[in-house]
């Protein structure tokens, strides 16, 4: 099995706080791996090293066999990343924006149709990509930019709190978008979040990371069955009691 993502001891500090304490895990292509715990975790902060958008302290990493420090270049052509406070343009519609931003990724004209194309089925949104993005709501907004993300078929999407927010029904749809598209194109996806008993549905394997440092990793089922837990969350209480 492919590697796409390998963490070595990850250390990052602002200043004398320390956000990850030796953080290393593994993801394997094609699956969805999740970060979760609680808020302050840490789970941000791995998200953008591994996005090449911040550095770590010390310790390394690798996305697909580039070095997230030495080929930050390389693993920018190969992934995306949404952050959990990402937007759109207000003032274009859903189609207009995901037509702006197909520019910056296609190689062309026709490549940047079919990317629109494809985010247009990808999102769900139908008729509504024709209004404007202000008169989206937030799980619209949400799907909007989940199919921005995943339209460039990247090898790595790195997506923090996809779901963050969002009522039940969109949150099911941005799981289903996600699952979907994992399905049909191979794609790996990264995410935090700080819904275990979502996480639970969605992922194939998952850390449980609390103070930037990881508690358990494995399926659902595995921890469920380790913990002797009835879910995630009983999960996670019975790993920080037994730190």
């Amino acid at each position: 099995m492919e590697i796409a993502i390998e963490s070595r001891d990850l250390v990052k500090n602002f200043g004398n706080i320390r956000a990850l304490t030796g953080l290393s895990f593994r993801v394997r292509r094609g699956e969805i791996y999740g970060l979760i715990g609680p808020n302050g975790a840490g789970k941000t902060t791995a998200l953008r090293i591994m996005a090449t958008l911040i550095k770590p302290t010390s310790g390394s990493a690798e996305v697909f066999g580039f070095d997230i420090e030495k080929q930050a270049s390389e693993i920018r052509k190969i992934i995306s990343y949404l952050p959990e406070e990402a937007g759109a343009y207000r003032n274009l519609s859903g189609r207009e924006y995901l037509e702006f931003m197909a520019r910056f990724y296609a190689g062309g004209k026709s490549n940047a149709e079919t990317m629109v194309e494809e985010a247009a089925e990808i999102s769900g949104l139908e008729e509504r990509l024709k209004d404007k993005v202000k008169t989206y709501s937030k799980g619209m907004n949400r799907r909007l930019l989940i199919a921005r993300a995943l339209m460039i078929k990247p090898k790595l999407a790195i997506l923090d709190e996809p779901t963050s927010g969002l009522d039940v029904v969109h949150a099911f749809h941005v799981r289903r978008i996600i699952q979907n598209y994992v399905e049909k194109h191979g794609v790996t996806v990264l995410l935090s979040s700080h819904n275990m008993l979502e996480v639970e549905f969605l992922c194939n394997r998952v850390a449980l990371i609390n103070e930037g440092k990881i508690l358990g990793e494995g399926s659902p089922q595995e921890l469920k069955s380790n913990y002797n837990a009835q879910n995630l969350e009983e999960v996670f209480m019975e790993a920080t009691s037994l730190e």
